[in-house]
């Protein structure tokens, strides 16, 4: 990739029509007396010093990716599409020195991940509380996007509570999405408040089907920093999630050619089983909200809550229509 320098000219001195002028501004009043947006600029500053050195770069064997110091063990939280599969781990600080690491434990279900750093133990983030955060909170991305460490954009809070597919059956809840760009390699990274403290991991940006399926600007999306911080912990203690708190059918699924969702196989005792479901039959709706995929069926659990009791269309392989009644049971953790 090439770095091009951008609207340097624009830094150019205009002046009239006679010639050009140049004029050089020096600004030393940033307190509680200078102008608004030199204060705003101000606390960006103090931010992206603060926050940068407990945001790293992650280098597998397959790539790149971002994680934000959890502890001060060296526990550093990351997604788990960026670390799944790696063969190797390498940690680059803020300050380019590289470390080792070792994955502690990974959460596909939730795109969460917990990897330990060898050799330092470089400070933690502060997480806030996630569900304080509110639509027009201003925010930053910090990440490693396309390999250049300690990047930086800003944006706001665009909408909460977003459920949000990223394919393969994982599927976000209460999602957080921001106009802050989201680029590839600022996964795992930290999407900060305006006091410097993480509300969220950047995951995945929009994709624009009417545009070729590119990257829709301005719409990212970030685990909440509640979430990143209940599976991080567990993973840490154990390794794995045993509660989730998601809701489950029970069954294994696909989508089939023509849309709709095939129930491959049933869990034996599971909630579809009790409900009569059975290998063949095809979802067609759940809670009363069309199911004509996987990842929409995915969606629409990830709404639900375990416990709860639902009217779910079935489509039996002789062509009869049924409507059951499931008991939604919690999803295993991993």
């Amino acid at each position: 990739m090439a770095v091009v320098p951008c609207a340097l000219a624009a830094l150019a001195g205009c002046g009239s029509s006679g010639g050009h002028t140049t004029s050089t501004v020096v600004v030393t009043n940033t307190g509680a007396g200078a102008p608004a947006g030199l204060q705003l600029q101000q606390q960006f500053r103090e931010v992206v010093k603060k926050v940068s050195p407990e945001v790293v770069q992650i280098q597998t064997n397959s790539g790149l990716g971002s994680g934000v110091v959890f502890d001060g063990k060296g526990d550093i939280v990351t997604n788990a599409h960026v670390v799944t599969g790696a063969q190797t781990l390498s940690i680059t600080l803020s300050n380019g020195a590289q470390h080792p690491a070792a994955i502690v434990g990974i959460y596909p279900q939730n795109d969460i991940a917990v990897v330990r750093v060898s050799g330092t133990k470089p400070r933690p983030a502060a997480f806030a509380d996630s569900s304080r955060t509110q639509v027009g909170d201003i925010v930053m991305a910090i990440g490693n996007p396309l390999g250049l460490r300690s990047s930086v954009t800003q944006g706001i809070v665009s909408s909460a509570g977003r459920t949000v597919s990223e394919g393969n059956g994982v599927v976000l809840p209460s999602a957080i999405q921001t106009s802050a760009e989201i680029n590839p390699g600022n996964s795992g990274g930290a999407l900060v408040n305006i006091e410097g403290a993480v509300i969220g991991i950047p995951t995945l940006a929009a994709i624009d089907p009417q545009l070729g399926e590119a990257q829709a600007p301005g719409i990212g999306f970030a685990i909440p920093s509640n979430t990143a911080k209940n599976f991080a912990t567990k993973l840490i203690a154990t390794g794995t999630v045993a509660r989730t708190g998601r809701a489950y059918l029970g069954v294994v699924i696909t989508t089939i050619l023509l849309g709709g969702v095939l129930v491959e196989s049933v869990q034996p005792g599971g909630p579809a089983a009790k409900a009569g479901i059975k290998p063949g039959y095809v979802i067609v709706s759940v809670a009363g909200k069309q199911t004509p995929s996987t990842d929409v069926l995915s969606s629409v659990l990830a709404t639900l809550r375990p416990g709860q009791t639902v009217p779910v269309q079935v489509l039996s392989p002789g062509g009869q229509t049924s409507t059951v009644q499931v008991t939604l049971g919690s999803q295993p953790g991993r």
